[in-house]
């Protein structure tokens, strides 16, 4: 576990690095706030698109190959990605540049791989929340240095985090040790791992099925917060890198306590299934008070309280893992990774069309909230497709027939 926490730690730094500095740095070659939504928008669909294709087959070829070498493979794309960003002159550079690191980088699905390689299924979700919480340390280091760096210099951020992903390329080659012996990898098949079949391989798992809508909702919500906030908070606020920088740290706190502390606690009060469906109904209730804030500092107010919201993803990842067999990991994790990266593609899309909506409204006016009610809304499905599927009694007989002991109280990761 330490050697993935770390690794996993140096990449979302280097990815967090960049959120406050991109949007502005879209900007210096648009002349107007909706060409500059429709231009972000753009961008990050190039990003999302390519990974949709991209992320399944990376995940098979972590079940045939092993973890460590498809790693190392997108530490190397992620340098790549933000060296040339950094040297961009035109939108066509960011955008060619995004098709190719989105379809060389699988970190966060081979990760999850990882853990599950190395974890029993009764800790899946703990450990799974240790990762969340490298994910939150890093939110609440990158975004922080990449403000600040970014009011220096909007391309600094992008030179800083290409050389912390060498930096990882050098501490998976040196030291990262592989995860998947030998006898539990299976052939690479293209016709298994293309996303399409993928993702149908995903809803045949035992006890899955119909939760992947939900999944796909509550990721859909989630990725629009990540693609809107820095323009949504321009827009309504006039923050700028340091503003964003400072509320995106905020949010990295709140899920490295969630993640890294709470999570034992929570998980000992509820079940993976009961966790997940609160942490989704605390989620929706707060895309609705950041659509609804009429001040900068009521965001940090909704950061704060939306304890349960950060434990959702630990809580699924975890019931999706313990329903895939050991040589599937890979595999179902890249068809996470595959809804995350189609979601992808949308929320960009989405988000840009209701933000370049309501560009021309003056600061403050609550219509500029229009993606987060989307969220609110996306929230409140999810929840009740979740709430549904829990209560079939098909997912109450394997969700029995996968759990093991309960994990002892002095066992650490």
């Amino acid at each position: 576990m330490p050697f993935i926490l770390i690794t996993v730690l140096i990449d979302m730094v280097s990815i967090g690095l960049i959120i406050p500095v991109l949007a502005p740095l879209v900007g210096s070659f648009t002349g107007s706030q909706a060409d500059q939504a429709f231009w972000f928008g753009a961008v990050s669909f190039a990003f999302g698109i390519a990974n949709f294709f991209g992320a399944p087959v990376l995940g098979a070829l972590s079940d045939r190959y092993g973890r460590r070498p498809v790693l190392l493979l997108g530490f190397t794309g992620l340098a790549l990605s933000f060296f040339v960003t950094g040297l961009a002159n035109a939108l066509w550079m960011l955008i060619a540049v995004r098709l190719v690191s989105g379809a060389l980088q699988a970190n966060a699905a081979v990760a999850n791989a990882y853990v599950a390689d190395i974890t029993p299924p009764e800790d899946r979700a703990r450990r799974f929340a240790l990762l969340g919480a490298m994910f939150g340390l890093g939110f609440v280091l990158g975004p922080v240095m990449g403000g600040l760096l970014g009011s220096i210099d909007l391309h600094l951020p992008f030179y800083v985090a290409g050389s912390l992903a060498l930096l990882n390329l050098l501490y998976g080659l040196f030291v990262l040790p592989e995860s998947l012996p030998a006898d539990k990898r299976s052939p690479f098949e293209w016709r298994k791992a293309n996303p399409v079949s993928a993702l149908r391989g995903l809803t045949r798992l035992e006890g899955i099925g119909p939760l992947v809508i939900a999944i796909a909702f509550a990721t859909l919500a989630q990725l629009m917060l990540h693609s809107t906030w820095v323009l949504y908070t321009a827009f309504k606020f006039g923050w700028g890198p340091r503003e964003n920088g400072w509320s995106l740290f905020a949010i990295g706190v709140m899920m490295f306590i969630v993640q890294g502390g709470l999570m034992r606690a929570l998980l000992k009060r509820f079940a993976a299934e009961r966790l997940a469906l609160l942490g989704l109904l605390s989620a929706g209730l707060c895309y609705l008070g950041w659509a609804l804030a009429t001040e900068g500092w009521v965001m940090y107010v909704f950061i704060i309280v939306n304890v349960l919201g950060y434990a959702v993803t630990a809580a699924l990842q975890s019931i999706v893992s313990n329903a895939a067999s050991a040589d599937m990991q890979g595999r179902a994790m890249g068809a996470l990774a595959g809804i995350s990266s189609i979601m992808a593609v949308a929320a960009p899309v989405i988000g840009a069309a209701l933000l370049g909506f309501v560009s021309h409204l003056a600061p403050g006016d609550w219509r500029i909230g229009a993606p987060f009610f989307f969220c609110a809304a996306l929230q409140a499905i999810a929840t009740l497709l979740a709430w549904r599927h829990f209560r079939r009694p098909d997912f109450r007989s394997s969700a029995s027939a996968t759990a093991g002991p309960p994990a002892a109280a002095d066992v650490h990761p």
